[in-house]
């Protein structure tokens, strides 16, 4: 055999060789490695995680580990890790996960009705990586509310109800600047016009929207009850609002889980700040989180007559309104002895 046959034959063997190689590895590459049912999963990394971390993470969902490493590896991304929340699909090779672990999917936050700002920490916190501590830390940050024209009392002002998109890793000052900013631009300067018009700023406004709002669920009847407010404020007579009260009590005892019903007369002569019977104005801050029907409300009220209100008993969920004492008296009687024959207690 001459030197060349052997030259060819090594040649193709060599190229076999490499051929084999290269189809086993396009196999470990492209292959299915997934190992859960669901059509798709997502998974978490924490911020400062390692490419170790990653590993126990992917554990639960990975087939062959081997084949990951050697993609990620080849890609860079054992040396690169990207914190936050990832989608895998069923039946995806190696190649495609390691891809899907370098896209950051944003989450749909959501809130609204929350009481406290410690409640919206813990809400908030339950949606992205930031716990409800930091949150809270950062909602309160002295710095950040002077610099705000905030307090701890009204802080809750600054938060606007909706679902806003935020990746899951966002830390908990860079959430606290995002809400500040959805603040802004709520308050434009058509809104900012309006509250002044009725004699207030926004952390005002949002101040009696809360109450509006936790005063009716009726949000076509809440123009009529912020009217009924601000003629209230107008003739310098105290807001004698029931959610206040409520507010107060839960306040004072520190118990935001009872459920309270009815207000009692004693409830009505409790030496608190947010007790609007004894107090005249506003209460220092928001007593809930006011939905957009609530501020809107506010903003552009109802024009009436109205200087009293009460619950309904033939219209449940909305109330009777009266432009006299007298006329509210019977409205009130009625309601009140409706409730009595409920056994309603608190």
């Amino acid at each position: 055999m001459n030197i060349k046959k052997i030259i060819t034959i090594v040649s193709v063997v060599l190229i076999s060789v490499l051929m084999i190689y290269g189809l086993i590895l396009l196999n470990q590459i492209f292959s299915a490695n997934t190992k859960f049912t669901e059509k798709e999963v997502y998974v978490y990394v924490l911020t400062d995680s390692k490419y170790d971390d990653v590993k126990k993470i992917l554990a639960p969902y990975v087939k062959n580990m081997n084949r990951f490493d050697l993609v990620a590896s080849k890609r860079g991304y054992d040396e690169n890790v990207v914190p936050g929340r990832f989608l895998l699909t069923n039946g995806m090779n190696s190649y495609a996960l390691v891809k899907a672990m370098r896209m950051n999917l944003p989450v749909k936050l959501a809130f609204n009705n929350q009481e406290r700002v410690e409640d919206l920490a813990g809400r908030v916190g339950s949606q992205i990586e930031a716990d409800s501590l930091s949150l809270l830390t950062s909602f309160k940050d002295s710095i950040f509310l002077k610099e705000n024209g905030f307090n701890e009392e009204n802080v809750l002002a600054m938060f606007i109800p909706n679902t806003y998109e935020v990746y899951w890793n966002t830390s908990a000052v860079k959430f606290r600047d995002k809400m500040i900013k959805e603040y802004r631009n709520f308050w434009t300067k058509e809104r900012v016009a309006k509250a002044e018009k009725q004699g207030y700023t926004p952390i005002d406004a949002t101040i009696l929207a809360s109450i509006v709002h936790k005063e009716s669920v009726k949000k076509d009847e809440r123009p009529r009850i912020a009217g009924v407010y601000l003629n209230r404020l107008r003739a310098g007579m105290p807001l004698q609002a029931d959610p206040t009260v409520i507010y107060a009590i839960k306040k004072k005892s520190n118990d935001f889980e009872q459920v309270i019903k009815r207000v009692f007369y004693n409830d009505l002569t409790m030496s608190h700040p947010y007790n609007t019977y004894n107090n005249l104005g506003l209460p220092p801050g928001p007593i809930a989180m006011p939905d957009i029907t609530a501020l809107e409300a506010v903003l552009t009220p109802e024009k009436n007559d109205f200087i009293y209100f009460c619950a309904s008993i033939d219209r449940f969920g909305y109330h009777e309104f009266a432009a006299t004492y007298e006329e509210h008296t019977k409205n009130a009687k009625k309601y009140s002895d409706w409730i009595n024959s409920q056994d309603v207690k608190r």
